[in-house]
């Protein structure tokens, strides 16, 4: 049998039983010291409150340096609180004392630094990824301005070129944009109720994304398998839609020519499912995961060639917003076979922000 946890609330239990104990034993010993030395009642009671008043000092000023001693840690976090700053997320409690509250409450705080450091981390990186990602068709306007005004022979044909230069240099930075709002919208909410719900078959949503690259596949000669059974959901229409269409773009851009393409619905009692996967390059397992990180790309950051790199980004956060999941599998010979599992629609009820959805972790 395993001896009981010695927790803060025991030992100041124990301490101050400790201490009431001794205070009465003391008051009991100087009243039986009085009546064998015979002395008369009223001799008795001044002994006695003596005796108390003393104790009861005591037992206060020990009081007070036991609960001290035990809560001397807590200023310990209250410091550490304090002194925080994004500068200092580094810092740590490491508390090394009796495995009671305080050092639950100490490993607790160690873990929300954690949080919020590798959070921090996170947005810093994602800031100079979005900086970067911007400043490229930024940077090709700006060149090709400069070029072709400082072109003394620039014709009609050289200002045309320009202007097409300049209208997709602006497409791309604007896609961005939108794809930037659209995650901080999505990611928004999570964890909170969905400003919309409506319902939404995830089949229809992924025929709806499939024409819309159709011209994309008939130039790459993709072959496409389809199996679009009923995959009922409730939830944002707009995000479910470009959850399915960020899945089904993202498999044919990262497509090889005469690739093939799959595209898969269905449901069960409790959850509707999405299986989207390709033919493509080798993907290392290992980097998988970090597919779903902002501007990753099949391993490469800011190629700035292939998208934005935010596609599957979107899809974790919508897939979070709806209390869903998504993972990713690289396939054997290349490629990628991404699943989403969402709650089927008989699971979830329709009423505006009936239903919470939970925290992401």
């Amino acid at each position: 049998m395993n001896p009981p946890r010695p927790t803060l609330r025991r030992r100041i239990t124990l301490l101050n039983g400790l201490l009431l104990v001794a205070t009465g034993a003391g008051v009991l010993v100087t009243t039986w010291l009085m009546v064998e030395a015979g002395a008369g009642q009223a001799q008795v009671l001044l002994a006695g409150l003596a005796a108390l008043a003393v104790l009861s000092t005591l037992g206060l000023i020990g009081g007070y340096w036991i609960t001290a001693r035990a809560l001397r840690p807590l200023q310990q976090v209250t410091t550490t609180a304090r002194r925080l700053s994004t500068e200092t997320l580094d810092q740590r409690l490491r508390y090394s004392g009796p495995d009671d509250e305080i050092a639950e409450l100490a490993g607790t705080f160690d873990a929300m630094l954690d949080r919020l450091a590798s959070a921090f981390d996170s947005q810093k990186r994602f800031v100079a990824n979005a900086s970067h990602e911007l400043r490229t068709p930024l940077a090709v306007m700006r060149t090709e301005v400069d070029v072709t005004l400082t072109d003394p022979e620039a014709d009609l044909a050289e200002y045309r070129r320009m202007a097409r230069v300049l209208r997709d240099a602006s497409v791309r930075a604007n896609s961005l944009v939108d794809a930037l709002l659209l995650l901080a919208r999505t990611e928004a909410q999570a964890g909170r109720r969905l400003a919309r719900k409506a319902p939404v078959d995830l089949a229809v949503a992924c025929t709806t994304a499939l024409s819309t690259v159709q011209r994309d596949i008939a130039r790459m000669g993709i072959l496409v398998n389809t199996d679009l059974r009923p995959a009922p959901v409730i939830g944002d229409p707009s995000l479910l839609d470009r959850l399915a269409g960020n899945l089904v773009e993202n498999a044919v851009r990262y497509n090889e020519a005469n690739g093939h393409l799959w595209v898969h619905t269905g449901m069960t009692a409790e959850q509707a499912w999405l299986v989207v996967a390709n033919t493509g390059g080798e993907l290392d397992p290992s980097e998988v995961p970090a597919l779903f990180e902002p501007f990753r790309r099949g391993g490469l950051e800011r190629t700035g060639s292939r998208g934005a790199g935010l596609g599957l980004s979107i899809v974790r956060a919508v897939c979070d917003a709806h209390g869903g999941s998504v993972r990713a599998v690289a396939r054997s010979g290349g490629g990628l076979e991404v699943t989403v599992l969402l709650p089927a629609a008989a699971t979830t009820p329709v009423s505006r922000g009936a239903a919470s959805v939970p925290q992401r972790h």
